[in-house]
Formats: structure tokens, C-alpha cells, sequence
């Protein structure tokens, strides 16, 4: 089911599937909640499913700062709209599982609302902050976007997302996931990149954290290397740590069957208290 509220004056717009214990699916940049609709056909047989737009994004309006606000929207500002929704549907407790720039919102959300969640996780995405190189590539970026739009900022960066693989033998699903791009404005994606560039280090949110934590890797991925995410895995109490062999950046789609499975495996096993390391391929 689709729906529809005003959140800070605007649309706010998200999915609710399925049953029983409530899973949050945060979607990442240049995307929106149809990323996630594979899983959401597995898992809603298992779970209450809530998977919103993110403002300025599908259905939701482009998220405005205050007036009195003069900084930019932050990924903290995005988090807190996710809170409100499950404000909305009455969930105190959830477990969410965010992808790229939905990770870096699902960590912030952790960091604000600890006590709303059992378990989360990172598929695809990391707690460091931009490193000054990337964080000048996004500022370049930005600017391509103001001056070409959106869609060709998106048609030219979405295929470096996906591993090769993937990329020789599905050229169309790359080519709708690039078509998709035309609904964003270039006001929301360049929201969105001045969000990510100025997003802390949440490391120390890992460090010793009680709550079980999922991190999927693939070992394609360019945006988020598998070199980095390893540096973290061994920072929270609890690990569940997944890694896809020649997958990029996109796994829900290049490892699909594979990836539900993790999850659900995951959101089973909450009670592990091990480390739990496993490799496949597909």
C-alpha cells in the first residue's frame, strides 16, 4: 500500500507491506523505494515492510530547510523524516537496513534514535565520511548537475555502479534504472550530494555497538570499496558480514536472490552473538 502524509508541510511518501516485525528499507542516491522491490516481495511474507521515498525522491517533495535555517539539509535531516513515519505507523522498534546514501541515513538515525531499533544494517555503504578527494568530486559533481541536470548527471554515473558482469548480460535493467533518473530535479540531486560531502565520520557509532549489524560488500563495488568496509566490520559488538563476489555497488539487483536470503537470514538470527562471515557468488 502507497501513502501519502505532509511531513514539515510536504509530501512525504513511503510503502507498507506484509506483516509482523517492521523492517525499514532506505533507498540511496540517483534511486527510490522500487529499488527495493524484489525484496520487498520476499520479505513481506515474513515482515511488515516500510520502504520510503526519500524527500525528493518517487512521490516526495524535495525536503526545505526552515527559514530560519540557513545551512544546507543535512543526512541528519533526512533520518528524522524516517522517524516521523514510524511515528506515523506506530512502530517503536524496527530494524533498518539502508543502502549507499540510505546507510548513511540509517547511521544517523541510529546515532539520533538508538532505542528504535534492534538490529541494522549496511548494504553497500559505510560509516567513514567522504575523504577530501571525494568530497571534491562531489562538489564538481554538484556543479555538472546545476549545469547539464539531473538525468545526464545520473545517465553518465549509474553503469560505473554495477559490476561487470552484471553490466554485459543485463545492458537494459542498467538502462531502465538510467530512464528511472529523468523523475529527479537537479535541486534534489544536488541536495543529496551536498548532504553526503558533509556527513561525519560515524565510526565511533559502530565501535562497540550492542545492536547486530549487517554489512554487505561487493567486491566490484567502486563507490564503496571492499577495503574500507573491512576496516569497520570488526568494530561492533556483532557482525553479520556478507560478501558478493564480482558484484558492484547495486546488490540488490546483480545478486538478488542471494541478498533476500542474507536478509532474512539476518533479521532471524538477531539472537546470534558471533561473528558470522560467509562468501557466496552468484
Amino acid at each position: 500500500m502507497q501513502k501519502t502524509w505532509l511531513y514539515q508541510g510536504d509530501a512525504l511518501s513511503y510503502r507498507v507491506e506484509g506483516n509482523g516485525k517492521a523492517i525499514v528499507l532506505i533507498h540511496g542516491f540517483g534511486e527510490d523505494s522500487s529499488i527495493f522491490d524484489q525484496q520487498v516481495d520476499f520479505l513481506k511474507d515474513h515482515y511488515l515492510l516500510i520502504v520510503p521515498d526519500l524527500p525528493g525522491s518517487g512521490k516526495s517533495a524535495l525536503l526545505q530547510p526552515p527559514t530560519h535555517q540557513s545551512a544546507s539539509i543535512t543526512i541528519d535531516d533526512y533520518a528524522h523524516s524516517i522517524h516521523a513515519i514510524l511515528i506515523q505507523e506506530n512502530i517503536t522498534s524496527c530494524i533498518m537496513l539502508g543502502h549507499s546514501m540510505g546507510g548513511y541515513i540509517t547511521l544517523a538515525f541510529a546515532e539520533h534514535y538508538p532505542k528504535a531499533l534492534v538490529a541494522f544494517g549496511l548494504i553497500n555503504s559505510t560509516a567513514f565520511a567522504d575523504t577530501q578527494e571525494k568530497k571534491d568530486n562531489r562538489k564538481r559533481g554538484i556543479e555538472l548537475i546545476g549545469k547539464y541536470g539531473a538525468y545526464a548527471f545520473l545517465k553518465n554515473t549509474i553503469p560505473n555502479l554495477f559490476g561487470k558482469q552484471f553490466k554485459e548480460k543485463y545492458p537494459e535493467k542498467i538502462d531502465s534504472l538510467i530512464e528511472a533518473g529523468k523523475q529527479f530535479s537537479a535541486a534534489a540531486c544536488q541536495q543529496y550530494y551536498t548532504a553526503m560531502l558533509n556527513r561525519p565520520d560515524r565510526t565511533n557509532l559502530l565501535r562497540n555497538n550492542p545492536l547486530p549489524i549487517l554489512f554487505v560488500i561487493g567486491t566490484e563495488d567502486v563507490a564503496v570499496p571492499l577495503n574500507d568496509i573491512l576496516q569497520q566490520t570488526h568494530l561492533p559488538a556483532c557482525a553479520y558480514i556478507h560478501i558478493f563476489e564480482n558484484t558492484g555497488h547495486m546488490s540488490m539487483w546483480e545478486a538478488t536472490a542471494a541478498l533476500n536470503i542474507e536478509l532474512l537470514n539476518f533479521s532471524q538470527l538477531l539472537n546470534k552473538t558471533n561473528i558470522l562471515f560467509s562468501v557466496e557468488s552468484e
